[in-house]
């Protein structure tokens, strides 16, 4: 490993199908307020809102909620969660749901004590809170953001087009404690429970290629990766499968906890391209990685082909014998291209509501980040994007 890095990560897991208990063990660490925050009402069909109420109210806390936050929550929505924040002076920001209920949680966390828009200061300055912040903690639902560990926020503005994700610098952003039962998410509809999948994956990947050095964390993405295709498809034959599903929930905290970034750079082109195809569309948002990868890590292979050559031979098992690097890249791609379509994903832009006359604007929308193995111009995210189609 040639970089430097430090690593810090506070959010207390408690993982299986009895550890809503412990929400017991958290709540008494903070004051009396609390504002649960979720998302479509689905948590109320199937009795986590209950069973999360029932708790609130045996540890005798006054609750204020926020309902409705939607997949791609919006500046508008954030508005409104911090208004009722500051009303109930909150002491916590409990998040029920899957990651956009997360994200959505911490961007509340910085705004409310901020005298400043929230949105100028965080995801158009990226700036960091210089305000007080509220602690956070999550009850997960759907798994796939890894925003139950993590200190990232995206927040969409449907006026500007623009679907803008912030990783906070400080960790006492991240939530303070995640409490994950695999048992929520056997509900989940096929077409989220493949989009969240994707999303692990495509987490993995976008730290995976970068990079030429021998990094152990390239060995955990690995393995991380292998065990993400071996559980998506037990899943995908069987979404009752607790013990895929529970593995599945587990990769994904993991795969974007930090802890396979260090040491080296990241690529998130992917993720830049999907969120701009997001913010016109307000497709899922594993949905637009999926329909965008392909065309994308086509056009970067040839700058980095040891690396491709590495994922096809150690995640997907190529056999290299009688073949040049770039076939065996090549294949590598091919084998993740067969194992998408198995899971029913998504892959092309169009099939989201994107038209070609959106191109311009979605290549507006994305930003160009450092980090891969190619720094693209605009030209050629508009003719990545047009590959999309």
């Amino acid at each position: 490993m040639l970089g430097n890095f430090s690593y810090c990560n506070l959010t207390k897991l408690y993982f299986g199908d009895e550890s809503l208990d412990y929400l017991n063990t958290e709540l008494p660490k903070y004051g009396k307020n609390v504002v649960l925050i979720y998302g479509g009402g689905s948590i109320k069909k199937n009795g986590i809102y209950d069973a999360v109420v029932k708790i609130l109210k045996d540890n005798d806390k006054n609750v204020a909620e926020i309902a409705g936050v939607m997949p791609n929550p919006t500046v508008d929505k954030l508005y409104e969660g911090v208004e009722i924040a500051r009303g109930h002076q909150a002491d916590l920001l409990l998040a029920v749901g899957g990651g956009s209920v997360c994200d959505y949680a911490k961007a509340v966390s910085v705004s409310v004590n901020c005298d400043e828009d929230p949105w100028e200061k965080y995801y158009l300055r990226f700036e960091e809170p210089d305000c007080e912040t509220l602690p956070v903690g999550c009850v997960l639902t759907m798994v796939g953001t890894g925003s139950e560990m993590n200190a990232g926020a995206v927040i969409t503005n449907p006026k500007t087009k623009q679907k803008i994700g912030h990783v906070f610098a400080d960790e006492k952003i991240m939530p303070k404690f995640a409490i994950l039962n695999p048992k929520y998410t056997l509900t989940l509809p096929h077409y989220q429970m493949v989009a969240g999948i994707y999303d692990i994956f495509n987490h993995i990947c976008e730290q995976y290629f970068s990079g030429e050095d021998d990094n152990t964390s390239d060995y955990i993405s690995e393995g991380l990766m292998r065990s993400v295709i071996h559980a998506s498809r037990s899943a995908n034959e069987n979404p009752q499968d607790y013990e895929a599903r529970s593995n599945l929930m587990w990769a994904a905290t993991w795969a974007l906890n930090t802890l396979v970034s260090r040491g080296k750079s990241t690529d998130w082109m992917v993720h830049m391209l999907g969120q701009s195809v997001g913010a016109y569309t307000d497709a899922t948002h594993g949905m637009t990685l999926a329909a965008v990868f392909l065309p994308y890590y086509r056009h970067i292979l040839p700058y980095g082909v040891q690396k491709f050559k590495r994922f096809a031979v150690n995640v997907w098992d190529v056999n290299p014998e009688g073949k040049t690097d770039e076939q065996i890249a090549g294949e590598g791609l091919a084998a993740m291209e067969s194992w998408m379509k198995e899971l029913g994903l998504i892959m092309n832009i169009s099939e989201l509501g994107a038209t070609e006359d959106m191109i311009e604007g979605i290549a507006d929308g994305t930003l160009i980040m450092p980090g891969g193995y190619k720094v693209l111009d605009r030209e050629e995210i508009v003719n990545i994007l047009k590959e999309c189609l």
